[in-house]
């Protein structure tokens, strides 16, 4: 064993490629058995590798490369889980001040809806029968015409008049408000 820590301190790739190809599997399930985790147990066995051939220099002969490789793994694998911690704090204190973002967001959302609502109400009643088998139930306009007697291109009319009714209105609406918070 002193012969092949003394290899790969001295480049020998091949002598790195061997350790690598009898270590990396144990290396892995040492890591998925400490953190139940796929990712950290990647991520430590390649970084530990890395650091391993980076830092050949500084390996021990005294010390056969198993237990070199594995000191140098649970360095890695505590610096991964300490990384880890500080993201899940950070994540976790987002979660907590978003809510009130969310809950005024979602106020928002349904305030704009139900104007739009309010603004499709107001349309005459054919035009916002028409208009709500069509964006609402997704009817095509062959299949509207037919449900209310009358023709395709009537049903196309009523839509382009109830969008453009329903543009103004809720133009006007975005007016008022601009002005209010103004």
């Amino acid at each position: 064993m002193e012969s092949i820590v003394q290899d790969i301190k001295n480049g020998n790739i091949e002598s790195f490629k061997m350790i690598y190809q009898q270590y990396h599997s144990k290396l892995y399930f040492y890591v998925l058995k400490c953190t139940h985790s796929v990712y950290l147990s990647e991520e430590t066995v390649q970084l530990s590798f890395i650091l391993l051939w980076e830092r050949r220099e500084k390996l021990s002969t005294n010390f056969n490369i198993s237990a070199q490789l594995f000191r140098i793994a649970k360095s890695v694998m505590t610096d991964l889980l300490r990384k880890q911690q500080v993201r899940n704090r950070h994540t976790e204190s987002m979660v907590r001040e978003t809510p009130d973002w969310h809950m005024e967001t979602d106020l928002t959302v349904k305030e704009e809806l139900k104007r739009v609502y309010n603004s499709i109400e107001q349309l005459s009643p054919i035009r916002k029968n028409v208009f709500k088998l069509s964006r609402f139930e997704g009817l095509p306009h062959k299949e509207i015409a037919k449900q209310l007697s009358i023709s395709p291109k009537t049903v196309e009319n009523h839509i382009v008049r109830a969008i453009r009714q329903l543009k103004d209105s809720l133009l006007l609406l975005l007016i008022a408000m601009v002005s209010h918070l103004l």
